[in-house]
This record gives C-alpha cells, structure tokens and sequence, in this order.
C-alpha cells in the first residue's frame, strides 16, 4: 500500500493556562496523499489552525503540551526528527500560506529579496536565488517582475501580498501546501483569483495541500476531501460532495444553513431619510469617487459591493462626515449635511453612527463595556442623565444578546462575535436612524455571522434603523438586502432591488462579482467557476 504523504495519527494538544489545561486539539486523525486537496473547517477556536501549527512545528512547548498523537511526513515521525531536519523539512518540503500577508512580509525588505532569502537559506546561490525570485513572481501573476521585485510589501494590494506570499512558499517546490485562511479578507474576484491560481500550481506540480478555511464556498471549490473539526475535535470527515451535499451530523448542517439565510419579506416604501446626489471625493489630486447618488429610506438594508479601491469605503466616510465632497450633497431629511451649524452637526452624529469590520480594533482595550457603550454620552451631554447611564447600557446590551454582566469585563474577555455585538450597542447608544456597516462580519465565522446579521434584521423590524451595509460577500448580500448598490472605480455600474439584481443582473461587472462568489455546493460550484472562467476569457479578449 502507498504510504499517504503526511498522516496525523491520534493527535492531542493541551494548553496551560492560568485556570488550568485548554483541550484546543482532542485525538484527531487524518491523512493527506500526494496532488489531494483536504480542506478543514470549523469555527475559530475549532482547533484548526492549532493542528497546523503542530504540523509545522510552530507550536511554543510550553504553554502548549502535546499530551498524545504522531504526525508522520513521508512515512517518517516530524516530532521525533531532530531538530535541525524538521527544520530544513518545514523549509523546503512543506510551506505555508498565512491569512494576514501584511503582517508575514516583512516591511523593510524588497518581496523580490524575501523570496530569493527563501532559496538562500536552503542552499541555492544568490545569482540563481534572484533569478527565481523574478521567475515565482512572474508565475504567480505579478505583472513586469525585474521591475516589481525592488518594491516593498505596502506597495502592493492585499491580493498582490498574497500571491508574492505564494510565490515565496513555492520558492523549494515543496511537497505539502498549508493555506491557512488564504482568501479571508480579499474580495471575491481576487479570492477567485488566488484560488484558480493554487488549483493550476497543484495541477502543474503535484503538490498536496492542506486548505484551513471558515468559508464552505472555499473548500467546495477547491477540496477532494473535507473535515469538520468543533471545540478540538473531529465531527465529520469525507469526499467533499459528500459532507457538503449529504452530511451526517448536526453541526455540519447548521454551517452549512448558516450560510444559506433565507431573504426577509418585501419592505413597503417608506420615508427618505438620506438623499447622496452627484456627489464627487477624491484625496489630492486623484478623484475616487464619481458622480455617486443613492437615495436610503426608513428602516431600509442598503447593501454597497464591490472590489476594493471601487469607492465603497470612501463614500461611508463622506456620509459619517469624516470627509467632505469635493462636489454633489448629501442631505438628510432635506438638510444638507455639509452645511450643517454646530447644533445640526451635533444631531447628525447622533442619528448617524457606525461599526467597523475589526472589533479587536473598535473597542479600546483598556475601557471597559460600561465605558465603551457610555462614551457617546460623555461627549452628548444632553441625551441622558448619568444617573441612568447604567440601565441604558445594560438594556443596550440586553438588545443586543448579552448579559448585563458584560458591562464590568474589557472587551478582551470576549469573543470576536461578541465584541461585535458591543460595537452595534454602542451605535445603538444615541438612537441612531442609520447604521453604516463597514464590512462589519466579514472577519466573523460562518455562525458569529449569521448571528450579527439576524441581530442587525431584528433591530431593523423592532427599531426600524436604516442600514447602509458595506460588504463583499453576495451570498450574504442576496439574503439580507432590500436593495444593492454595486461600485466599480468609484462609480455605480447598477442598483436595484437585491432580488431583481441578483436573478437578473444586467452589468458584465456585476455578472463577474456574482460569477466569482463560491457556493458550499461542489457541483454548484463548478458550474459557477466554469462561468466565471468564461466571462473573464471574453473580459480578456476586449481587453477590458
């Protein structure tokens, strides 16, 4: 029998802690064989990434304890190697991917010499280590490479990071691809991208990899095999088709419906609140936004996609007036916002609040929840007595599904859901009319999303809040707008109603955004890519 290329055997990672040993990985079993796809998923804190980390040695001993298990390379132990083996193996016989490329680029080095560093450490000569350096870039998709390889990581876009950070993990042709999270933050035509891109690598070089995701659409697209993982353990394991398509267990079903929300009922229409005419933005002398307008009523979920650089950002800050138009207006309740006195100015902020995408960014670490959600008051004096602060802020929190206790933690008691929910509460502290959403679930798991999005529907019904939702996912966007507004190089290529769009999309832009999005169905999935290859061939032969 063929020995699989890597076999997790029984494996057990504990952690100390100060209230005693975290079970993050619990007797878990698993093999990969040579060119074979195996996708996990699971929640944050499933164990996922923890199992990766074990694999590549990257696992600090202590506080982790590796309490049971082998992980065997090629047929042979990776815990019983010697050290300076498994490391020249990690190197050059099995490579990672990381989520975040920004922060595993280093930012004082060109991306040409991090990757031919790569090649040095693992034998080859300068001269040749520079010439593959210019080679893996020009193979991952960088365009004019000699040129591009003297340049530094933050002159690069984040799908750009991430194929250089490809480039630098194929550097020794290794074995074994571990893609941990690769896709999560990148729209979804640059997700497509980067995938075809690791699907033509493996094709061509046979490599095997181990793909981590939180996305079903991902691991449809990419996977042989899945496996669920929950708490540290192993809940369903098999061919892809399978799990996604038939699966056996609760949990695997309720992912599975997580991302597969059922839209709300038609709206009737209802009040203008907030009227964005011709409006223009730019930072110096380069123009991002063009003659923008969109009109959002009452208690309406207006969702804004698009690639990143299409504007979308851009005009949220002009509508929380973090910047100005440099034409247009954009009224509220017929007032233009620009034009505002300080009374006026003062009653905007009130009604118009935000929540950003990181909440580990959004909440001051050092404050705690009573402090977070009572800071608006601080500075609006006259929207509540102090003495009622407390009850205001518990009831905050009640509507948002926490426990009133939260109010006395720091936000780093909590889960990143969690602190999400501290987040809407705190815009919900000046009773807001609208909430601008800034990719405000795109860093949540696939059950912490549907969960803030249900929270933010519900909040809509009972409060009636507006809701102007910036996001890339349409599987998302299809199930939770009323309308959707869709921005290309700062300008809007169509708008309707979320259901007309979606069925019957008239622009090649938003035919490509919906084309790219993957679906947790693998025979769906397919037929999806296949269209999409399809449009970007046509796309490439009118040089568009």
């Amino acid at each position: 029998m063929n020995t699989p290329l890597l076999e997790v055997d029984h494996l057990s990672v504990d952690f100390q802690t100060v209230d005693g040993l975290f079970h993050a990985v619990k007797d878990i079993s698993f093999s990969i064989e040579k060119g074979e796809t195996l996708a996990i998923i699971g929640e944050s804190g499933s164990g996922k990434s923890v199992t990766a980390s074990a694999i590549l040695g990257l696992l600090d001993m202590p506080p982790a304890i590796m309490r049971s298990g082998d992980i065997h390379f090629r047929g042979k132990s990776l815990l019983k190697m010697p050290r300076a083996e498994r490391r020249a193996a990690a190197g050059r016989d099995i490579s990672v991917v990381f989520q975040d490329p920004l922060v595993h680029l280093n930012p004082v080095f060109p991306v040409g010499w991090q990757i031919a560093e790569v090649c040095r450490i693992h034998g080859s000569s300068r001269t040749e280590a520079d010439r593959l350096a210019i080679e893996l870039l020009g193979r991952v998709g960088i365009s004019n490479p000699e040129k591009r390889q003297r340049q530094y990581p933050h002159e690069f876009s984040g799908g750009q990071r991430q194929r250089i950070m490809i480039a630098m993990s194929m550097a020794m042709k290794p074995a074994l691809l571990i893609a941990d999270e690769p896709t999560t933050a990148l729209d979804v035509t640059v997700q497509a991208q980067i995938l075809d891109l690791l699907r033509d690598i493996q094709r061509e070089t046979g490599t095997s990899i181990l793909m981590i995701t939180h996305d079903l659409g991902v691991a449809a697209d990419v996977a042989d095999r899945v496996l669920v993982m929950r708490r540290g353990e192993m809940v369903e394991t098999g061919a892809i088709r399978d799990v996604l398509l038939n699966p056996r267990q609760q949990y695997t079903r309720d992912l599975i419906a997580a991302g597969e929300m059922a839209p709300g009922p038609p709206r009737s229409p209802a009040e203008k609140i907030l009227e964005v005419s011709n409006v223009s933005l730019q930072y110096g002398d380069v123009k991002v936004v063009h003659d923008m307008s969109l009109t959002l009523h009452k208690g309406e979920i207006m969702c804004i996609v698009g690639e990143s650089g299409s504007g979308k950002s851009t005009l949220a800050r002009s509508i929380l007036r973090l910047m100005s138009p440099s034409s247009g207006e954009i009224k509220f309740h017929g007032a233009d916002i620009t034009q505002l006195d300080k009374d006026g100015i003062r009653r905007y902020q009130r009604a118009v609040q935000a929540v950003f995408q990181d909440p580990y960014s959004s909440l001051n670490p050092r404050m705690k929840v009573m402090d977070i959600i009572a800071e608006p008051w601080t500075i609006q004096k006259d929207v509540l007595p102090r003495q009622h602060w407390r009850e205001r802020a518990g009831a905050l929190l009640e509507s948002v599904g926490l426990d009133v206790k939260a109010l006395d933690k720091f936000p780093g008691e909590f889960s990143g859901g969690q602190r999400q929910r501290i987040a809407i509460a705190r815009a919900l502290a000046m009773s807001s009319e609208i909430i601008v959403c800034d990719e405000a679930v795109s860093a949540l798991d696939l059950t912490v999303q549907a969960q803030v999005i249900t929270l933010l529907r519900d909040l809509r019904d009972r409060l009636n809040v507006a809701l102007l939702f910036i996001c890339h996912d349409l599987n998302l966007v299809r199930s939770f707008a009323d309308s959707v507004l869709v921005m290309q190089g700062g300008k809007v290529v169509e708008q309707g109603a979320a259901a007309t769009l979606f069925d019957e999309p008239k622009h090649f832009y938003t035919q490509r955004l919906i084309a790219a999005s993957p679906v947790a169905d693998p025979v769906a999935q397919s037929d999806r890519r296949h269209a999409r290859q399809a449009l970007d061939r046509v796309d490439n032969a009118a040089g568009l």
